[in-house]
């Protein structure tokens, strides 16, 4: 099939001059694994070991608290459902908001004692209230985990206590990172709180930058001798957002300070661009044969782009539409693609959708568009 090939030069600046691509090599950790990734594009900037299978140690209550802000809001629990304590969660071992045995506790509550304090009692009683048992909540966190592209995730309990073939990836974490952001809005702010007081005891949130950075608003700590110190972190500076992933940090200070040097060097040399909204018309194409002599093709999803700063107005936008669009059309179909350079790199390539129906024209009317299609396909 033929296509038409459409270009546009994104000009965001008349007459800027291009701005040389002058990055430094990212930061070296002082860690196991690590990646920095733009929370909208998905785009990888940083990343060392991001694959190795590690033990998260409490990076597994992100899965946790996921899960229960999944069924808060499918409506199938209510934050105010009271929970009772089993003697497994009152008994859970390490970090805790000391819950007591046959008491009965809200769900936010819990929630909160999962997020900012890191509570194993916390994490054990929500598994119980929403599965039954924790050993089923597991299979839940294991099927939520494929679901979400985890590839390289195995959980064996809902805590992140030391357990044979509990492991992920930097990088598994880091997607885990970006669906409790963006799935979840309502329920993501709990995991810039500071401090919670349950029972009587406050105690503080174990991620030290959300005292040092004001950019950043979460999100887990994890610890064990096995693990070392790890940390999922997100900030956010004008309309970017990073998500940073340190595993296997030699201290609680350590896994901070790492952590800050990647979103530092995120924000300092890049970029984060939205292009276009979902469902946007991009461009409009002739439709043969139709009740309508036009189609409206833009992109399902809203497009972002992450590039070095100062390149934005050297972005080359491509557009390649079929040569021949024929009515009957459905929305959502592919008519096209839609491609983003930056020099020789391309930096999204998108199918271009049809964004309505268009119905076939009556018989007569089919008639004469045949005869124009032979006659535009001859000389075209």
């Amino acid at each position: 099939m033929r296509l038409f090939t459409f270009c546009l030069v994104f000009l965001f600046s008349s007459f800027s001059l291009a701005v040389p691509n002058i990055i430094p090599q990212p930061p070296v950790l002082a860690a196991s694994s690590y990646i920095l990734i733009d929370a909208n594009s998905g785009e990888v900037l940083v990343e060392n070991n991001a694959d190795e299978i590690l033990p998260p140690a409490s990076l597994t209550k992100m899965m946790t608290s996921f899960i229960v802000t999944e069924e808060l809001d499918y409506g199938n629990i209510k934050e105010d459902d009271l929970t009772r304590i089993s003697v497994k969660a009152w008994k859970a071992e390490g970090s805790r908001m000391f819950i007591r045995e046959g008491t009965y506790v809200s769900v936010i509550d819990l929630l909160r004692g999962v997020i900012i304090q890191s509570g194993n009692d916390a994490s054990i009683a929500l598994a119980e209230h929403i599965s039954g048992t924790e050993e089923a909540f597991v299979d839940v966190m294991n099927q939520y985990a494929a679901s979400l592209g985890m590839v390289n995730t195995r959980f064996e309990n809902a805590t992140g206590l030391p357990a044979k073939g509990h492991a992920s990836t930097a990088r598994d974490m880091a997607n885990l990172a970006k669906h409790i952001i963006s799935d979840h809005k309502n329920y993501y702010p709990i995991y810039k709180e500071k401090d919670f007081t349950y029972n009587n005891i406050p105690q503080q949130n174990r991620n030290r930058l959300l005292f040092w950075d004001p950019r950043v608003d979460g999100l887990k700590t994890g610890h064990t001798e096995e693990a070392g110190f790890c940390l999922v972190s997100s900030a956010t500076e004008g309309d970017m957002r990073l998500i940073s992933v340190v595993m296997g940090a030699s201290s609680d200070r350590a896994r901070a300070r790492e952590s800050q040097k990647l979103l530092t060097y995120g924000f300092r040399y890049y970029e984060s661009h939205k292009l276009y909204e979902a469902q946007e018309t991009l461009q409009t194409h002739r439709v043969w044969l139709g009740q309508e002599d036009e189609i409206a093709l833009g992109v399902k999803d809203s497009a972002f782009i992450t590039i070095p700063r100062g390149q934005k107005g050297n972005l080359d936008v491509k557009y390649s539409i079929n040569d021949v669009i024929k009515a009957p059309i459905t929305k959502g179909l592919d008519y096209g693609r839609m491609t983003v350079s930056l020099g020789d790199k391309v930096l999204m390539d998108k199918p271009m959708i049809a964004l309505n129906d268009v119905e076939e024209a009556g018989f007569f009317s089919r008639i004469l568009d045949y005869i124009k299609l032979f006659f535009y396909s001859l000389f075209s």
